[in-house]
């Protein structure tokens, strides 16, 4: 748990990846076009001192995981969001068994959301089955950019996507996160474009849709959509570092994101390893709105505690100290606040 100045915070991070992008694991070209995507991301947008070396970016590792998150990153409870892109990697980019067993011996601090491609049609129905027993699923972690044989991408409210989704509502797997962010060589940009959210929220009420990297570089597309649909939240994956390499960006991403779907539905993570949590945790606590940017209300305490933690605490249904737990906010001055309950829907 971090303390400043007297002020606790419960952190939650909620968006954190096991990898391996070492050569031997690679496929073809793409898979290191794709880490050092990542790796220009980390060098471009990290403090200095928070930088790492190219070898040591490929892979991290379980031991290192756990000490740059819990022992000196602050964070009191992490969810891994694996990504798959078998096209690129031999064993997947996102380490499952690590990261699985990892999970199992650290039950308190550690979730782990597993992957499914529509793609891949009734096999890969039996497979989500299957690895919702095994893995006690939650949640899942969606790249709708992720290549397929011929295929470079599907959409959200695809027929075959909507199957998944109505086995997701069976098998009582309620969160949904979607790669909705920046272009990552050498996938395309259209391929996470939000426009599909807004459908799938809309027939799926009772499923919570997390778009993580908040949509970037569509704020506003993705804004638009989440005020009007109650069961969208936003991760801030990406949007983070800009605290240090433009702060003022991020004062309009953050002070946008509160105006339009409120503190309650805004999601802290480091997206490790692309960056750690201890820097931005820190930057966060201290960061203000600049005060020559008047149509943004300050950030309080108390918002930071539900965007650094409490908010995806509460979807994951994770313990909190009962002094740090909070009420939700009043509704915003857009859109609806509460979600439908799917059954008196269906009624109408």
């Amino acid at each position: 748990m971090y303390t400043k100045d007297g002020e606790s915070f419960f952190i939650v991070d909620a968006h954190v990846a096991l990898w391996d992008a070492r050569p031997e694991n690679q496929r073809n070209i793409h898979g290191k076009q794709f880490i050092d995507c990542f790796y220009d991301y980390h060098a471009n947008l990290s403090p200095e001192s928070e930088k790492w070396s190219y070898e040591e970016y490929l892979y991290q590792g379980g031991e290192r995981l756990m000490k740059d998150l819990f022992t000196d990153g602050y964070v009191d409870h992490a969810i891994f969001q694996p990504a798959k892109l078998g096209e690129f990697y031999h064993n997947g980019f996102g380490q499952t068994e690590e990261a699985w067993a990892l999970t199992q011996a650290n039950p308190g601090k550690l979730t782990y959301n597993h992957n499914f491609d529509p793609r891949f049609g009734e096999a890969g129905l039996d497979q989500l089955r299957a690895d919702a027993e095994r893995f006690d699923l939650k949640g899942v972690k969606l790249y709708t950019a992720e290549w397929n044989g011929d295929s470079r991408g599907w959409k959200l409210d695809d027929p075959w996507a909507y199957r998944y989704f109505e086995l997701c509502q069976e098998l009582g797997i309620r969160n949904i996160h979607v790669h909705k962010g920046p272009t990552i060589r050498p996938l395309d940009r259209d391929a996470f474009d939000v426009a599909d959210v807004d459908h799938v929220a809309t027939d799926f009420t009772d499923l919570n849709f997390v778009v993580e990297h908040a949509g970037l570089p569509r704020l506003e597309d993705f804004c638009w959509i989440a005020t009007q649909e109650p069961n969208v939240h936003g991760g801030l994956a990406v949007a983070m570092p800009f605290i240090h390499t433009r702060p003022r960006y991020f004062a309009q991403i953050i002070g946008e994101l509160i105006y339009w779907i409120g503190e309650d539905r805004i999601q802290f993570s480091s997206d490790y390893a692309l960056w750690t949590p201890r820097w931005l945790i820190e930057a966060f606590v201290d960061f203000q709105i600049p005060e020559d940017m008047t149509e943004y209300a300050p950030i309080t305490m108390d918002q930071k505690r539900k965007i650094l933690g409490l908010n995806a605490a509460k979807m994951y249904d994770i313990p909190v100290p009962a002094e740090l737990q909070l009420p939700n906010a009043d509704e915003t001055e857009t859109g609806p606040r509460e979600p439908e309950r799917a059954d008196l829907a269906a009624a109408r």
